[in-house]
């Protein structure tokens, strides 16, 4: 496999003059697109009770409307990745933000549910494109020196998002219908396309590069049978024929994937990037990190089954994470370009630990709504604390010209994260709750969702402590990143020293 000579990370090419001037305005434009990615994401989950009803169909089908989007989105990130690496990261942004608003309307408008899981394929793919090139746009339009600052304001329109979608969502189906949970992307879009195409640079395009179609097929159809089997996998049973040969599927046509970019001059994933330990690392700790996040899937159970909440109730405990996180994420990209991006990632990592110690210990049945709140906000300013800096440390350990790939990287660990996470850890959760059933119950009962309150609070108590321990191994490889960006950081300013021209002494110069 042969590369491309690299610029080295955070440095612009030669002869290319860097334009930091717009960098605010892009900051907002590229946040518009993660605030409509994320919005959207969480806005229509609150929405499917009401479209079983309005659609006349059943919940297997309506969890298409959500997995369809899910499914797409994660196969093209890295594909959208290369190519914006190859023809520029405007182009493809700016024609995935019109996809986006053209299929929100599109839902909106339509009459079944058949077409409404088609035009979210679409939706997928226009968010696909904003999602893998948004970072890397940020990334370009700031200085080395603020990268951290910037990509935590990003980590705090992504909470905005989460924060807003359930309760935004609730007032839109309440009040106008369902529908206007998708139209009310249009007007944003519109304006969106408008300051994309004013104010982002279109970016270098490389010439004489080829799209990796072999390695994108083979890719897709890996992924594709991986997020399937996790998916269904609880429903089809884990030993079950379907779900071995999805995994099977998987391995096989993955292993195909990684022997084919070995062999092709323009890989789609340049497989020598994980030969940076930073790189690695980070990325590790992302997914590791979203596989303990998506532990918030068993709240709902703990909270409404467990303790008798009302679903409004619910609403407001869970909005303390994305709250949590949007005052902390500004915070930690801006600490993370005094002190380093990987010393305020170990710092966010230690506070997850901390968190799910506290919610492992103190959760009991009988605690009370606003003493659980509380406990959820150290695991939420954690996240908050780890998820910029860990991000700045991805996209500054990789050359210029592939920014678009690593922002693609990104967003793929943070869908794959959360997938495995929502299948192992809902998987744990019922498995530990039904553990502690009585002797004579065990045997009647296989959905965890309908045991009585005290177990499902053993359940969800055993759970939290066992993410405690999967967090504090995780720390591990944060100790290791910072021991690695310290030796970087002293390695760049020794040969910043040998670089200087040597001061000559007066005495010398007299003689």
């Amino acid at each position: 496999m042969t590369a491309s000579p690299a610029t080295p990370p955070g440095v612009t090419p030669p002869g290319v003059q860097a334009d930091y001037s717009r960098k605010w305005i892009i900051l907002i434009t590229v946040g518009m697109g993660t605030f409509l990615a994320t919005i959207d994401s969480t806005i229509v989950t609150v929405a499917l009770p009401t479209l079983v009803g309005q659609l006349h169909t059943d919940f297997p089908t309506i969890q298409w409307v959500t997995l369809a989007y899910l499914l797409t989105l994660t196969v093209l990130l890295l594909g959208m990745g290369r190519l914006g690496d190859m023809v520029g990261k405007k182009r493809p942004y700016l024609i995935g933000m019109i996809l986006f608003g053209l299929s929100s309307a599109a839902c909106g408008l339509a009459p079944n549910v058949e077409l409404l899981i088609g035009f979210r394929v679409v939706q997928a793919v226009g968010a696909a494109m904003m999602q893998a090139l948004g970072t890397a746009i940020i990334t370009e339009a700031f200085p080395p020196s603020e990268r951290g600052r910037a990509l935590g304001i990003g980590g705090l329109l992504v909470s905005a998002g989460i924060l807003t979608g359930p309760v935004l969502g609730g007032l839109l189906i309440d009040n106008v219908g369902w529908r206007f949970i998708f139209y009310v992307n249009v007007p944003i879009a519109i304006l969106g396309v408008f300051l994309v195409r004013a104010f982002v640079p279109a970016g270098g395009r490389r010439p004489g590069q080829r799209f990796d179609v072999i390695g994108a097929v083979l890719l897709g159809i890996s992924l594709s049978a991986l997020m399937i089997a996790l998916t269904f996998g609880q429903t089809w049973g884990w030993g079950a024929a379907g779900t071995l040969g999805l995994f099977a599927a998987f391995a096989a046509f993955f292993a195909a994937f990684i022997a084919a970019e070995l062999r092709v001059p323009q890989p789609m994933v340049d497989l020598s990037l994980f030969r940076n330990p930073q790189f690695a690392i980070s990325l590790t700790m992302a997914i590791c990190v979203f596989i303990a996040v998506s532990s918030r899937i068993i709240l709902p159970f703990f909270l409404e089954q467990g303790q008798g909440l009302s679903v409004t109730e619910i609403g407001l405990i869970m909005a303390v994470w994305p709250v949590a996180m949007a005052l902390s994420a500004p915070l930690a990209g801006y600490l993370s370009d005094k002190i380093g991006s990987m010393r305020i990632s170990l710092l966010g990592l230690i506070v997850i630990v901390a968190g799910y110690a506290l919610l492992g210990l103190f959760t009991t049945l009988e605690i009370g709504p606003l003493a659980f709140a509380l406990l959820n906000a150290p695991a939420g300013i954690g996240v908050g604390l780890f998820q910029s800096p860990n991000n700045s440390a991805v996209m500054g350990s990789v050359p210029r010209e592939r920014l678009g790939l690593a922002s693609g990287f990104l967003a793929l660990t943070r869908n794959m994260g959360q997938l495995v996470g929502i299948a192992l850890i809902g998987a744990l959760w019922a498995t530990r709750t039904l553990a502690a059933l009585p002797p004579e119950s065990a045997a009647a009962l296989t959905d965890a969702s309908a045991a009585p309150p005290a177990a499902i609070a053993s359940g969800t108590i055993d759970t939290f402590l066992i993410l405690t321990i999967f967090t504090a191994l995780t720390v591990i490889l944060g100790v290791i990143g910072v021991r690695i960006e310290t030796r970087q950081r002293a390695a760049r300013t020794q040969e910043t020293r040998d670089q200087r021209p040597e001061t000559v002494q007066p005495e010398a110069a007299s003689r």
